[in-house]
């Protein structure tokens, strides 16, 4: 799929609470690096993880599912495998009068789910990370990926 900076800037932009989907408590996985750093953006997360509900991540309680969740949120990012998609679409739509997006992770991809959701006026981003599309539109990202932190003139 092809988005625009201008779009995925604005979807970034206006979104202020997310749930993320298959959030894991190891600080290794993708899912807790990125969600920890949305986190640390301003964005409120809203872990949901099934075999954690009740724990705590973030300063927030884990949720069973979207269900549990507030109805503020306005994106659900979801690392999940692409055929555990649909559910989770027909869930977050159903929940979330406010729901905005559905941001699907690198490697995510549902047509299907992405369709219906569109049909409701949510917009879908799929096969991307919300991480490193707002370091590459906020100007945090550097060479080799890494925001080094370091400012120097060095090529």
């Amino acid at each position: 799929m092809s988005y625009t900076d201008t779009f995925l800037k604005d979807v970034l932009g206006r979104t202020k609470v997310i749930a993320v989907i298959g959030v894991s408590m190891n600080p290794v996985r993708p899912s807790y690096y990125v969600a920890r750093y949305l986190g640390l953006k301003g964005f409120t997360i809203i872990p949901v993880n099934p075999r954690h509900a009740g724990e705590r991540l973030f300063g927030q309680e884990v949720r069973g599912s979207l269900s549990d969740c507030p109805s503020t949120v306005d994106m659900v990012d979801i690392f999940r495998r692409s055929e555990y998609v649909p559910p989770i679409v027909e869930e977050a739509l159903e929940v979330f009068p406010k729901l905005k997006t559905i941001w699907m992770q690198i490697g995510v991809e549902h047509a299907e789910a992405a369709k219906l959701a569109e049909a409701r006026g949510v917009d879908v981003v799929m096969n991307r990370c919300p991480k490193i599309e707002y370091q590459r539109l906020f100007g945090e990202l550097r060479m080799g990926g890494f925001a080094t932190g370091v400012i120097s003139s060095k090529l």
